[in-house]
């Protein structure tokens, strides 16, 4: 078995679009690692002239899922890897990883919770790889997930977080910060202190938190989490810049 961070050829082996600009994809590892929901892969292009760009990609699919990994990836304009995967990458081709990295923005279901999932953007994908490891290991553990993205055609995975709130208990509020289709039921504005006040009565007691998103998202949430009375030592956050 290869040390935790050394790099492996991985083969794409299915390519899933989320969004108009997000899309999953499915690699197979030829030493397979579990992970642990929470954790990232880092992904390594090399050119032909020998330069090289580096990313990193959390895992959206659970531990239980063996022999391969899911990676969901937001294609950012200006990126050196994201349009490779978006614009180059077809089922069969093959790309540098290494990991699982990562051991602090974790949970598996020994944990316990209440669970409290707040997500601005692409920040939703380590977390849906702890609810999908709820629901795959039959957990009972209370979950709530607060999501914010610009409009209804960037919410990522919205069938199935639908079908895991009917199947599983899980409690799901988004908002849309730009713009709302017709009918539209959610919240219409930036996450704030009310719309916490609202997950957090969901979660039904203090809950272990998990913020992921754009810088400003995560510390506006974990600073208005603990103003509301979680513990600080109960949220963990994990943020990205517009270029990550």
């Amino acid at each position: 078995m290869p040390e935790p961070l050394a790099w492996q050829i991985a083969t794409v082996t299915a390519i899933r679009s989320e969004t108009p600009q997000v899309s999953s994809f499915t690699l197979a590892l030829p030493a397979w690692r579990v992970h642990r929901a929470g954790q990232h892969y880092d992904v390594r292009l090399t050119a032909p002239d020998g330069y090289q760009a580096q990313r990193s990609y959390s895992i959206a699919s659970p531990p239980s899922r063996e022999n391969g990994v899911e990676l969901t990836v937001e294609r950012i304009s200006d990126g050196e890897v994201s349009p490779y995967f978006h614009d180059v990458l077809e089922v069969g081709d093959r790309v540098e990883l290494r990991g699982p990295i990562g051991g602090y923005f974790v949970w598996e279901p020994a944990l316990g919770g209440p669970l409290l999932l707040i997500a601005g953007g692409s920040g939703v994908v380590p977390l849906m790889a702890m609810l999908r490891e709820r629901s795959a290991s039959a957990s009972s553990v209370p979950a709530v997930l607060l999501t914010s993205a610009r409009s209804f055609e960037d919410v990522i995975y919205h069938d199935e977080l639908a079908a895991l709130a009917a199947a599983d208990g899980l409690v799901v509020i988004q908002t849309l910060t730009r713009s709302q289709p017709p009918g539209w039921t959610g919240h219409a504005r930036r996450i704030d202190r009310p719309m916490l006040s609202e997950a957090l009565a969901a979660a039904g007691a203090p809950p272990l938190a998990y913020i992921c998103g754009p810088t400003l998202l995560v510390e506006a949430a974990a600073n208005g989490l603990v103003e509301l009375g979680v513990p600080a030592a109960q949220v963990r956050t994990e943020r990205f810049g517009p270029t990550s």
